[in-house]
């Protein structure tokens, strides 16, 4: 093998890790490409594994026996189990935060208390534990000041957060909290917080510790319905540029967010090494942060990696051995949207196994990401509540939307669910 090529193992299976391989198969440093458990999608780019993450022992003997000199880890979970922690531990180079950074996608409380620290702006906020539900309610009641945000503190896969209107949703939704298991999981510690007006958007970081690079920014929607309705999803579709973050914003941004929270984690002695992504809500008052996640957005992922021009390998390596500082980031001048396929029913209760037909037949210029997909008799088949994303490109925003739709409209599945209306806010915004 050459000796400047890089085996490289990539944790996760879903629309985000496909376009992440997708951009890794270009590198000229990638040597084998290996990704667990991965989908039909990104077998195309390099070798599917089962691994059992729940051992982080097992990776590593995979790392030994492959000869693999990076792991990638694209999804929060392993991350803020501690999987960076383990491999560091054994010498083995990992590009991702260690569990304490991770923490502050990992803990709502967490990450609101390091904002406060360290002067970052961000929504007032108090938190309560599972069994003060009751005083969570009061102290709302109290402040009779709606809508109002109810956030679970741990990971609840994009789904933990209810915007309340009135004092009968907020006991509707701490009610579905408490009942649900997933949920009241993630919500032993309940983090209220006051409802910020404006538009969202997202930053997205690479960092090796010390330097940090905006790579890009986009625009998720969260909701599952057209207009921002219904309930909270993992997303459901997303375009890059957002046209809220102006130059100016952006500055904005850098200079009282991105580095005072690369500086905040260097004082409280955890470095933050990997993909930072900054959820932003532009405010009358100056962008505020809504949240942090440890790791790419999915899908703001999909639509950024295709107008990122370096090597996604290159600065990888680079973040992991310090020397982000050698670096500059290049993007294109061209509009991305992408257009999550989901299956009926999600965020709930949906389907699976339902053929899927016609990704052959878009055009070459636009780009499927396989999500909830599995293979099955020589099929690919739906697996997962989001199934596909579509990606399409353009020198405006609107001639990105019209192309991704474009595409869309060629595949199919039974019971297939999308939203008509991503981007719109963003075409607004332009005219």
């Amino acid at each position: 093998m050459d000796s400047d090529a890089y085996n490289v193992l990539l944790i996760g299976g879903g629309g985000r890790e496909h376009s992440i391989a997708w951009k890794l198969s270009q590198s000229e440093k990638l040597g084998s490409l290996y990704t667990t458990p991965g989908n039909p999608g990104t077998s195309i780019h390099g070798i599917n594994v089962q691994l059992d993450l729940s051992e982080f022992s097992n990776i590593s003997d995979f790392v030994e026996e492959k000869g693999i000199e990076l792991v990638i880890v694209g999804p929060e979970a392993p991350l803020v189990d501690g999987i960076a922690d383990y491999l560091n531990e054994q010498k083995i180079p990992v590009f991702g935060p260690t569990k304490k950074a991770a923490m502050l996608e990992g803990s709502k409380e967490f990450a609101k208390e390091f904002m406060t620290k360290y002067n970052i702006p961000t929504a007032d906020y108090a938190v309560f534990s599972a069994q003060d539900y009751d005083d969570a309610l009061k102290f709302i009641q109290l402040k009779d000041t709606y809508p109002i945000v109810l956030k679970a503190d741990g990971l609840a896969g994009g789904k933990g957060v209810f915007i309340c209107h009135s004092e009968e949703e907020t006991k509707d939704r701490l009610l579905y909290i408490k009942k649900d298991k997933n949920l009241s999981s993630a919500a032993k510690r309940l983090v209220v917080e006051e409802f910020m007006e404006g538009e969202e958007a997202s930053v997205f970081v690479i960092s090796d510790g010390h330097t940090s690079h905006i790579i890009h920014n986009a625009q998720d929607h969260k909701r599952i319905g057209d207009g921002d309705t219904g309930l909270n999803t993992g997303g459901m579709g997303a375009y890059s540029p957002a046209p809220v973050l102006t130059e100016e914003i952006l500055d904005q941004v850098k200079q009282e967010i991105i580095e005072p929270t690369i500086t905040g984690m260097q004082l409280e002695e955890t470095p933050y090494f990997g993909i930072l992504y900054v959820g932003l809500m532009i405010t009358e008052n100056g962008p505020k942060v809504v949240e942090y996640n440890c790791r790419f957005g999915d899908p703001e992922c999909q639509v950024i990696l295709p107008s990122l021009e370096n090597d996604l390998l290159d600065l990888m390596i680079a973040a992991t051995e310090q020397r982000l500082d050698e670096k500059s980031i290049q993007i294109d001048n061209n509009y991305r949207c992408c257009i999550v396929l989901a299956s009926q029913g999600y965020p709930l209760d949906y389907e699976k196994g339902k053929k899927i037909t016609g990704i052959g037949d878009i055009d070459s210029s636009a780009l499927v990401f396989h999500a909830g997909t599995a293979e099955k008799d020589g099929e690919i088949v739906s697996n997962g509540g989001r199934v596909l994303n579509v990606v399409g490109s353009g020198t405006s925003l609107e001639k990105a939307i019209y192309h991704t739709y474009t595409n869309v409209e060629k595949i199919s599945f039974e019971n297939c669910y999308y939203r008509k209306d991503i981007g719109h806010k963003g075409l607004k915004r332009l005219s």
